[in-house]
């Protein structure tokens, strides 16, 4: 004789069918943001891969601002048919961001000027700097997926690169092609690399974590045999303590004559001549996207 179910054997019964129920709306409710994660993921990591887009993103020195290379990008823009976007970027002391301007649609190589609401001189500051232009470089690399650019940094802007590229810059899915320091004192003030500054030490001591890919040049002006009238060319000179022999290539130029002075620098038609055959991609036009610059067969100092 069979004994029917009790009560407690439905309930029992019910539970255990609800529990399994519950346990599957969970999985799902886990499942479903995970695979939405691994979308996005993959297909930023697909946009990224095609991206066409090779910025040249510029640093000014201290005391200036985000308008600082406005003289220059009308200059680059007056030369050929060529067009560069112009967007201007600045971070304050807090992390907010803001920009001012728009890359254009099609325009595959433009400028892109970040600045500080910290701006001041000193190791220190500098420092803090690099931090703010990482913030700044990991939201513009995350709004416009290029998967490389080319910087210019004047004066202390060259320093904020450096340490940046030593300290923060650890994205192997974007390549650094270029950077081109415009009379950066890398020893400060110093005129010998026998008086080693604080910061020219850690630059030195650091410098292999900088990209053995990219290309660097330096450039000085020289108003007088010594300096451009602030920064002296032994500073300038240092650099090569830090990049040569640990980058792919490492080259010094020096610029004399009309538009050496320190502040003159950005806006010297020597310097436009170099921005434009080193750092520019050579496509006049739209045409050939991240083509390859005159300088990408030259011989250069290592």
């Amino acid at each position: 004789m069979h004994q029917k179910p009790t009560n407690s054997f439905y309930r029992s019964k019910r539970s255990a069918v609800m529990m399994l129920l519950l346990a599957v709306v969970l999985l799902g409710g886990l499942l479903f943001p995970a695979n939405h994660w691994v979308h996005q993921q993959t297909t930023g990591l697909r946009q990224r891969y095609n991206s066409k887009l090779s910025p040249v993103i510029m640093i000014p020195g201290s005391s200036a601002t985000q308008n600082r290379f406005d003289d220059l990008v009308k200059i680059l823009n007056s030369h050929g048919n060529k067009k560069h976007s112009l967007l201007k970027v600045k971070v304050y002391n807090d992390h907010r961001i803001t920009y001012e301007g728009k890359i254009r649609p099609g325009d595959n190589e433009p400028i892109i000027v970040v600045g500080f609401e910290n701006n001041k001189d000193g190791w220190e500051n500098i420092q803090k700097q690099a931090y703010y232009f990482h913030l700044a470089f990991d939201q513009l690399s995350e709004r416009y997926k290029f998967n490389n650019f080319k910087g210019i940094g004047h004066s202390n802007g060259g320093l904020i690169y450096t340490t940046f590229l030593e300290k923060y810059f650890t994205d192997d899915d974007i390549v650094c092609k270029k950077l081109m320091t415009i009379a950066s004192p890398f020893n400060f003030s110093e005129k010998s690399i026998a008086h080693k500054t604080q910061m020219l030490a850690y630059l030195i001591d650091h410098r292999q974590k900088l990209p053995a890919d990219m290309t660097v040049y330096s450039l000085a002006g020289t108003e007088s045999y010594e300096s451009d009238g602030l920064v002296p060319e032994g500073s300038v000179r240092a650099g090569k303590y830090i990049f040569q022999k640990q980058v792919a290539h490492f080259t010094e130029i020096t610029v004399t004559g009309e538009g050496s002075q320190h502040s003159d620098l950005p806006q010297n038609k020597q310097i436009v001549q170099y921005i434009q055959q080193y750092i520019l991609d050579l496509d006049h036009g739209f045409g050939r996207p991240n083509g390859p610059n005159v300088a990408d067969n030259d011989s250069h100092s290592n």
